[in-house]
């Protein structure tokens, strides 16, 4: 058999088995530990062994991209709600709050995340998530700045960083209305000054 049938061939069974197993236990590892849990205790829970995590997830930001794109479904579909709103700085706050709570899955999510948003390195699983969320932040923002509502100088990749770093604090336990507060001192720093309620 050629290299470029067996490229073609389904994975078998126990290999669709074992990845589903990771992820399955990776995301409640997650869940309880944050995303420092120990990759060797995942593993084990699954029914695995180590070389068997790793054959499927090289790298903790590979099974964490993963376990993220399994829990993407809310995200797309607030997504699509929110695009049919008629006003552009609401849409824009919607979303802001949406990547926030996504943000917070996990204890410790939001380092990851501005780390391979920063670096924008090829090689990390989790830099294609976060410039697909950049973008679609940028569109938001775009869209705000067409309508009046937000400063020229204003970037998608801006307000990406502040949602991590709100869900960053957030995970350090401040209480919502401390968060309310500092959501509204972000808002002013990139809403036109005219518009501010």
């Amino acid at each position: 058999m050629s290299a470029g049938e067996q490229q073609g061939r389904k994975p078998r069974a126990d290999v669709q088995r074992n990845r589903a197993a990771l992820l399955e236990t990776a995301q409640r590892h997650f869940l309880r530990y944050g995303v420092g849990t120990s990759l060797e205790a995942v593993a084990k829970e699954a029914g695995v062994g180590p070389g068997t995590l790793y054959r499927h997830f090289p790298t903790r930001e590979a099974l964490l991209a993963a376990v993220l794109q399994t829990r993407s479904e809310e995200l797309v579909a607030r997504q699509a709600d929110i695009e049919q709103l008629g006003d552009a700085a609401e849409a824009l706050d919607l979303w802001l709050r949406a990547m926030e709570e996504y943000f917070s899955a996990f204890s410790g999510l939001p380092d990851p995340l501005m780390t391979a948003a920063r670096a924008q390195d090829p090689d990390n699983p989790l830099t294609i998530p976060c410039a697909i969320l950049i973008t679609a932040t940028d569109r938001y923002v775009q869209a705000a700045q067409r309508a009046g509502r937000v400063r020229a100088s204003v970037q998608g990749y801006d307000l990406f960083l502040a949602a991590c770093s709100v869900a960053w604090i957030k995970g350090a336990g401040i209480e919502e209305k401390g968060l309310d507060r500092l959501r509204a001192v972000i808002a002013s720093g990139y809403r036109e000054r005219d518009t501010q309620a």
